[in-house]
């Protein structure tokens, strides 16, 4: 049997001094996707480290024009936050269908950013809210953090402490779940802001979260579901499984972009 060391960290600064001293350590939060994994016996590592308690990762602040939510924030606390629903309710309602209550209570938007799994839902908000990743070492502009499917742009031993943007005029994501999973076969987040209207897909493509170049140029001009009639999605580069094949979810892309803008304006 594979023996695990389990340590609580006090701080950021602890969590990382505990990691670099651990054989093969790995850090625990909400443990969603790390404790399935190690019950399939796919993950076995020396130590974990659990930064779930870390006081500095678990405030929200949102007082315009920055939004910024501490990485150990779980799914239903910030579903939850009247502070950021009066700024930004699209990050709430996002939050609000993320898998079921058990996931939503234990889960944490760091975790789900670090792990940048292809179908989750955090990552298209942050891609398209143009976030800062900030971490125990830097601060990392989103569109340099997803790098591909569960692919970012942290480096060894590296811990987001938390997540800052800034409040979007028109906001609204749109989704369209696997029944069983809750996870997105298609989720598309849209924003318009300061920096123009930034579209970001997820659960479609076969390299994780991308931006929509072609809907974001068609909604800078007349931000209206309408304008994206004239907007065609490729099959090529989509996800292609039993769920749905690449076709299916191209044509969801644009469905739920229409959505999204529409519940945003």
């Amino acid at each position: 049997m594979q023996s695990t060391t389990y340590h609580k960290a006090s701080s950021a600064a602890d969590a990382a001094a505990k990691l670099a001293g651990a054989e093969d350590g790995t850090l625990l939060a909400g443990g969603q996707t790390l404790i399935p994994t190690m019950k399939q016996r796919l993950a076995a590592p020396t130590d974990l480290v659990d930064i779930s308690g870390i006081e500095e990762m678990r405030t929200i602040d949102a007082r315009p024009p920055t939004v910024t939510i501490g990485a150990a924030v779980t799914h239903a606390e910030v579903a939850a936050s009247a502070e950021i629903r009066a700024v930004c309710p699209s990050i709430c309602d996002l939050a609000s269908h993320i898998g079921d209550p058990a996931v939503r209570h234990r889960g944490t938007i760091g975790g789900s950013v670090a792990n940048n799994d292809p179908a989750a839902d955090y990552p298209a908000a942050m891609l398209a809210l143009n976030a800062t990743i900030k971490t125990n070492k830097r601060e990392i502009a989103a569109d340099e953090f997803f790098q591909g499917m569960f692919t970012t742009a942290l480096d060894e031993g590296e811990i987001i402490t938390s997540i800052s943007f800034d409040v979007p005029e028109k906001g609204a994501y749109a989704k369209f779940p696997n029944p069983a999973s809750r996870y997105a076969m298609c989720g598309v987040f849209v924003a318009q802001g300061g920096g123009g209207v930034r579209v970001a897909v997820t659960g479609a493509g076969d390299d994780g979260v991308y931006r929509n170049a072609d809907m974001e140029t068609a909604l800078a001009s007349n931000f209206s579901a309408d304008a994206l009639d004239g907007v065609t999605v490729s099959a090529d580069g989509m996800l292609s499984d039993l769920h749905g094949d690449a076709a299916y979810r191209a044509n969801l892309v644009k469905v739920m972009a229409k959505r999204a803008v529409a519940a945003a304006g």
